[in-house]
């Protein structure tokens, strides 16, 4: 959680206005059969609620846009409505950070793009965050937003890999050998997180633009040809895609608890 003796960014000084988009929409079969991803709990606590938390942690970001499932818009309302922080309200907000809730696409492209069409003026940073990973801490968050306010188009935090990585051929047939080709330098590739940062006007852009199916709104900035930089990642912004990731993140959160009564 934030720490609210923290100052607050200078109101009226440019880009201090943030945003955070957090496309929910996915079904997450890798988790197996059930609930959507973002709605299976940890903790006892949906997933997307830990990761609105997470965006609200940071006093920078004043409004969060939730896309959930075509049709589950209201659900996801509900549930926000149900987990609200001290000083929130129904239907409008956690403590100071603002959500919303819009219905999102077939796509997580297409539902990122629904997001920023959500948006409403003068949030000139956008934050564009994973709802799996629910454990994001806000230095983190902060240090996103900070490099965005410095200058860069684009950031997305990340860590340096722990394995060798080898690129492949296709095998011939599912189940054959798969021929290496390649053993790229380590020390030079990362793991890329969310919540990846953009200057609004460059991210609305680049969905405009960028057509092809891309795995992160990064990508489709550096389509444009528009610098994308990296800041620190957190072992701890991983993503729950696996059960074992959810065994994972249980024990990150009690131990968080235990520690830091979060």
């Amino acid at each position: 959680m934030s720490d609210d003796s923290r100052p607050s960014p200078p109101a009226g000084q440019p880009g201090t206005s943030v945003a955070a988009v957090i496309p929910a929409a996915g079904r997450g079969v890798r988790l197996g059969p059930g609930a959507p991803k973002a709605l299976r709990t940890l903790g006892g606590t949906p997933m997307l609620v830990h990761a609105v938390r997470a965006m609200a942690a940071s006093r920078a970001v004043s409004l969060v846009v939730v896309v959930a499932p075509p049709d589950g818009a209201a659900e996801v309302k509900s549930l926000l409505d149900a987990h609200a922080l001290p000083g929130g309200t129904p239907g409008g907000s956690w403590g100071r950070t603002d959500f919303l809730v819009v219905p999102g696409g077939e796509s997580r492209q297409e539902s990122v793009r629904l997001g920023l069409e959500a948006l409403p003026p003068g949030h000139d940073i956008v934050l564009v965050h994973d709802a799996a990973r629910p454990l994001v801490p806000v230095d983190t968050v902060d240090a996103v937003i900070e490099a965005v306010r410095e200058g860069a188009p684009a950031v997305v935090p990340a860590l340096p890999l722990a394995d060798t990585v080898k690129q492949v051929e296709p095998a011939a047939a599912p189940g054959e050998p798969e021929p290496v080709v390649a053993t790229p330098d380590r020390a030079l590739l990362r793991a890329v997180q969310t919540p990846q940062g953009f200057d609004r006007a460059t991210l609305v852009r680049a969905h405009a633009t960028v057509t092809d199916n891309v795995t992160d709104d990064a990508s489709m900035v550096e389509q444009l040809g528009e610098r994308v930089v990296a800041v620190p990642g957190h072992e701890e912004a991983f993503k729950v895609t696996r059960p074992l990731d959810l065994v994972l993140a249980e024990a990150v959160l009690a131990r968080r608890r235990l520690n830091d009564g979060y």
